[in-house]
Order: C-alpha cells, then sequence, then structure tokens
C-alpha cells in the first residue's frame, strides 16, 4: 500500500505516474500519454495560449486525485 498523499503528488509532478505507483500501470500509461498529447496540443497548436495551460493544469490536478483516491 503507497501513501495516498505521495501518489498524489507524483501524479502531479509527472501525470500517470501515482496510478502506477498504486498499482494500475495501464491507466499510468494512459494519463502519461493524454497528458503528451495534451502538451504538445497546448504549445504547437495553440501557440502557448493562456487557456490551455490552465485546461493543462486541470488536468494535472484531476489525475493527482484520482492516484490519491486509487492510492487509498
Amino acid at each position: 500500500m503507497v501513501n495516498a498523499i505521495l501518489a498524489a503528488i507524483l501524479s502531479f509532478i509527472i501525470p500517470g505516474l501515482g496510478q502506477a505507483i498504486a498499482g494500475d500501470i495501464k491507466k499510468g500509461i494512459i494519463f502519461f500519454i493524454i497528458a503528451l498529447v495534451l502538451g504538445t496540443i497546448v504549445t504547437y497548436v495553440l501557440k502557448g495560449a493562456t487557456w490551455g495551460y490552465i485546461i493543462d493544469l486541470i488536468y494535472s490536478i484531476y489525475v493527482a486525485y484520482d492516484a490519491y483516491q486509487m492510492a487509498q
């Protein structure tokens, strides 16, 4: 059993890492790939628009929350 707060922090920094540590590696890989695609879209398609980074931040918070729930 992994600490829920540690899983949330790790997943906020690297999306999907908390899920992988909590035991669901497949979900962690999917969240990581989504984060890569989202970051690419914000950087190259939206040309770094502020609201794009806000969407990226909201996604990171969601992934951290999911990791916290999984680790409990």
